[in-house]
């Protein structure tokens, strides 16, 4: 089983960006822990901080994966390219979210990618994307 991970803008500071939300561990440290507990999963990992990219990326993916696990960042709230890329898609998308962005700021509430997605995953820290991975077992 394929499933790929991609994370969006400034995912790529975690463990510096703002501990008291995020955390103090970096996701590649963590996506190494994710390879071990689930060895009979082939696990790729992918960020960027530009919305294209994530678009090509899940086109790319979205017809010979079994599955993508997606936390887009603050393009979740913005991006109708990366909602209507995951609808064009056959590939199921998991959205995740590493914080409850319920509780956070009123333009977080709102999400361009919820209504393409499988399911959504958010406010459990990192554990959301082990709790995606097991969604697709």
């Amino acid at each position: 089983m394929k499933i790929a991970i991609l994370n969006g803008p400034n995912l790529n500071l975690l463990g510096k960006r703002e501990p008291e939300i995020y955390g103090s561990q970096t996701f590649e440290d963590y996506f190494e822990i994710l390879k071990n507990k689930f060895p009979q999963l082939e696990l790729t990992y992918y960020q960027s901080n530009i919305e294209g990219e994530l678009i090509g990326k899940i086109q790319e993916l979205g017809f010979n994966y079994d599955g993508i696990i997606l936390n887009a960042g603050a393009y979740t709230h913005t991006s109708v390219g990366i909602g209507d890329a995951i609808k064009a898609v056959t590939t199921p998308v998991i959205e995740v979210h590493i914080s409850n962005t319920y509780a956070r700021e009123s333009f977080r509430h709102q999400s361009y990618i919820s209504g393409n997605a499988k399911g959504v995953i958010l406010g459990f820290g990192l554990k959301s994307y082990d709790l995606a991975i097991q969604s697709f077992l």
